[in-house]
């Protein structure tokens, strides 16, 4: 079959002419032959995403991985979103990012792509791009850093932040203290190295078919992953010979084997959003109570911060990902297929746990059910999400008053007031924080506590939002509520002392309160104006809530990869 980018360069006309004569700056003329498939490397690299600031040495080896195959490596910076720079949210620009990317892939005389993420929004908008566009891809994760220290105690970033920021405020650590320890937090480039969003959604890769088997965790200092890069740009040439497209790896089943890696590895609240948004791309059927069905009896094997104790380089050194999935192979889908080519089951007949401490054995997990529990009542009509690996065990059934903030800035000013009406059996309340709301759905879920609880030694509340949570964070949180406030959700109802019921084993969240009482309330959401222009604009016009993903409605579906006109 013809390549792709043959339609652009092949020909004696002027059209072919330009497109050759432009590109011809150390392209060989060989290049151009129509047999050496043209694969794009689409980086998001950036000094301002610093958990992706080193891609640029990870497509120096993609780059050899393609040449050696008989490719053509192409460059292809994208846009890059870094969760610890971008305000007001990074989520408010992923659907920007992979909207951006599709277009560029398929504007492009490109046969293949081969594509660089590592912090958290980047491998899903690159995913959600390539589903759309459907060109041959695979995915290289830039891994996680290595365990920094601090007083002699390894640090979780992200999971240690929160915790020791708690501290400050509960006074039980010195702000000085605190500050020592952030040059400890981050010990070497690569991101977060907690199961946080970064590590989850590059297993999520992986268990999706995208990577090359044994990928996803190899810490981003390490040598292999340099290794890896190399196989996967040859990979990508392959991939385009045998024209193995994503919607063929990423099948329903694909999604589903996701889930249970989801579960066992205690992965992140916002898998959900973005497996759904991805998944949305390909129009395969994937819905919120997938995530409890398949999810549900799947055992908590890793133990790592934020739900267990150690890091991602433990969990590389103990056996990675493909031990893990050992473990649960008879609950995996046979039939789904790797960018190998074969079943992702395959690959996992040699894996070896080496530290069982790190990995647990199906027969001793770490919980013995660790799925993303989906919650429904009245407050809750389309769903929401709780993770209860990361949970106060006592929590997960509790019936309390509760103490209503209507924004962010609301939260801020008066959480802290001694004057607040709040116990350790409340329960707080965060609504303006969707994907319209706020916008953007920013990881403000894992609400902080009361400084004058944390004062007296309570360390975890139950905490209900319309917004997510940082994969990093822990705590009995209920995430994603839809419809959210600002699209006219329940949440948008509730008053400060309405008593809230939340029965996770019941998959229940209800206020108690008459339900034409609770019909006749009116609307309270959030002040802020509706953005006028630009990108928020058009975000807000059109996101979907998130038991949809919180994608676009006008972007679900693949699209192709035909570009119908000549540019000149």
């Amino acid at each position: 079959m013809p390549l792709r980018s043959s339609r652009w360069y092949s020909g004696q006309d002027r059209n072919s002419y330009i497109h050759r004569a432009w590109m011809r700056r150390g392209l060989p003329e060989t290049a151009f032959d129509g047999d050496r498939p043209h694969i794009a490397i689409a980086n998001t690299a950036s000094d301002l995403t610093p958990c992706n600031s080193h891609l640029d040495e990870v497509a120096d080896s993609v780059k050899q991985g393609v040449w050696a195959a008989g490719g053509v490596p192409l460059n292809l910076p994208v846009v890059s979103l870094g969760e610890t720079n971008v305000r007001p949210t990074a989520m408010l620009w992923r659907n920007l990012a992979a909207m951006a990317t599709e277009e560029m892939l398929r504007a492009n005389p490109i046969d293949g792509v081969v594509l660089l993420g590592g912090c958290d929004k980047t491998i899903p908008s690159l995913l959600m791009a390539a589903a759309s566009v459907d060109l041959p891809a695979v995915v290289v994760p830039g891994g996680p850093m290595l365990t920094g220290h601090f007083r002699g105690v390894p640090l979780g970033c992200g999971t240690d932040v929160w915790r020791l920021s708690e501290e400050v405020r509960a006074g039980t650590l010195s702000r000085e203290a605190f500050l020592r320890s952030e040059s400890s937090m981050i010990r070497s480039r690569g991101h977060c190295n907690t199961m946080g969003t970064a590590s989850t959604m590059a297993c999520m890769a992986e268990a999706l078919g995208m990577t090359l088997p044994g990928t996803a965790g190899t810490p981003a200092p390490d040598s292999r992953l340099l290794e890896r890069s190399h196989d996967s740009g040859r990979l990508a040439v392959e991939l385009v010979r045998r024209d193995l497209r994503p919607s063929q790896v990423m099948t329903r089943g694909s999604f589903l084997n996701a889930i249970v890696t989801l579960a066992a590895i205690g992965g992140s609240t916002n898998a959900v959003v973005h497996l759904l948004a991805i998944a949305g791309r390909l129009g395969v059927e994937l819905e919120l109570d997938d995530f409890d069905r398949t999810g549900r009896g799947v055992p908590l094997l890793v133990d790592l911060q934020p739900a267990g104790r150690h890091l991602m380089d433990d969990l590389f050194r103990a056996g990675g990902l493909t031990a893990v999935l050992k473990e649960v192979a008879d609950l995996l889908d046979p039939a789904a297929l790797t960018v190998t080519g074969g079943p992702l089951v395959d690959h996992l007949a040699d894996a070896e746990i080496w530290d069982e401490t790190v990995i647990r054995r199906r027969a001793d997990p770490l919980l013995p059910e660790a799925g993303i529990a989906v919650l429904r009542g009245n407050l809750a009509p389309d769903g929401a999400v709780i993770k209860p690996a990361a949970a106060s065990p006592e929590l997960l059934n509790h019936r309390g008053r509760a103490v209503v903030f209507d924004s962010v800035e609301d939260l801020n000013a008066r959480l802290d007031s001694p004057d607040l009406d709040v116990d350790e059996t409340s329960v707080l309340v965060l609504r303006g924080c969707g994907p319209k709301g706020y916008p953007g759905m920013p990881e403000l879920g894992n609400l902080p506590l009361p400084a004058k609880l944390l004062a007296k030694g309570v360390r975890d509340m139950v905490r209900i939002s319309d917004a997510r949570m940082s994969g990093t964070a822990y705590g009995t949180v209920v995430l994603h509520t839809a419809p959210e406030a600002a699209a006219g959700g329940p949440l948008a109802r509730v008053r400060t002392g309405d008593i809230i019921v939340l029965d996770v084993a019941a998959r229940r969240l209800d206020v108690d309160v008459p339900a034409a009482e609770l019909a006749a309330r009116e609307l309270v959401v959030n002040g802020h104006a509706a953005p006028s222009r630009g990108w928020e604009r058009l975000y807000v016009d059109h996101v979907m809530q998130a038991d949809k993903g919180a994608d676009l409605d006008f972007l679900t579906g693949s699209s192709g990869d035909a570009v119908g006109r000549e540019s000149h």
